[in-house]
């Protein structure tokens, strides 16, 4: 089985690929297990803490170059498309969101058309894809009304997925993700970048940024669950798809306040004092725009879960990543 993860030293990808290397073999549901021969890890930049693996290639470029791009598909039976400009980048420079986001996919999508593999295609949307007056609840036949270029590259992208699926020339399914927190690493320019960094950067003793006032909303998944979707959603099959390929995923509703009081429950108030209150009315904007209440019926009909409540999120990324509380 060859494999190829767009975004590939990203902090999602980079995880993917460990997993994958560990699991050795990957079984579609109603066949054998197949062996993971290859993984093609494609990026604009090399990244750091990639898998050492001879199974693993790093190959850097643009995702809009047809050339790169016919060279990284070719023969592979798997792509998690994960590569993308993040949310305040994507409203800051509308060419670069337009570039990546839109003809980034379309042109993976037209390069593996005319290949002709019809590889499983698994693509990373998010709730960006909403904004505006939205209902109490979001569900998974809730129209798209994307307020941001990026929700609006995200909207485009599940659709260009969805038919190009119906066509047959791919066998594509859309995870749309909550936001995910907590990420390791560094901040990035997404707006929601600050829902990872109050948490992650108190635990390692650093001040920490809150741009947005305490009750305001997240609907939040942990990179733990993202990581269990990648894995289940590739391995579904068409038929217990069915036409529908967009999954809205499973996650928590929780406050700001609701989320450093969770951090000060795990690892103590001198950890919480660490956080300092400067509101940005952009970013309060923008993550007002995405909706908080969500329901998925469909997605935990197929047997997707969301993470308990956020004090299990803070204690995973404590797990995962080391730190002492």
């Amino acid at each position: 089985m060859r494999i190829l993860i767009t975004g590939g030293t990203g902090f999602i990808g980079k995880q993917l690929a460990q997993r994958l290397l560990d699991l050795h073999s990957l079984a579609f549901e109603g066949q054998a297990p197949q062996a993971i021969e290859r993984i093609v890890l494609f990026d604009a930049f090399e990244g750091e803490g990639v898998p050492k693996d001879a199974r693993i290639e790093v190959v850097t470029g643009d995702i809009a170059d047809p050339k790169v791009v016919a060279r990284v598909v070719d023969g592979v039976d798997i792509i998690w498309h994960l590569a993308a400009v993040v949310s305040s980048a994507a409203e800051a420079d509308f060419d670069l969101g337009m570039q990546v986001n839109l003809h980034g996919l379309l042109n993976l999508l037209e390069t593996v058309r005319r290949q002709g593999n019809r590889p499983r295609f698994i693509y990373a949307s998010g709730f960006a894809v909403f904004g505006g007056t939205l209902p109490p609840m979001v569900d998974d036949d809730t129209a798209l009304t994307p307020q941001s270029s990026y929700g609006m590259q995200k909207a485009v992208g599940e659709l260009l997925v969805a038919d190009y699926a119906r066509k047959g020339f791919i066998d594509g399914r859309v995870l749309r993700l909550p936001t995910v927190a907590v990420r390791p690493g560094k901040p990035n320019r997404a707006a929601s970048t600050f829902f990872s960094s109050i948490i992650r950067e108190p635990l390692a003793g650093e001040p920490a940024v809150c741009p947005v006032r305490p009750d305001t909303q997240v609907y939040l998944t942990s990179p733990r669950r993202v990581l269990e979707a990648m894995l289940q959603s590739a391995t579904l099959a068409a038929w217990t798809l069915g036409e529908q390929r967009v999954i809205p995923l499973p996650g928590i509703t929780t406050t700001v306040a609701e989320m450093i009081a969770a951090l000060e429950r795990v690892a103590g108030a001198e950890v919480t004092r660490l956080i300092r209150w400067e509101p940005d009315p952009t970013i309060q904007r923008i993550v007002e725009s995405w909706p908080s209440q969500v329901r998925t019926p469909r997605a935990r009909a197929l047997g997707f879960t969301a993470d308990p409540d956020f004090d299990a999120i803070v204690r995973a990324h404590i797990e995962d990543t080391a730190v002492s509380p």
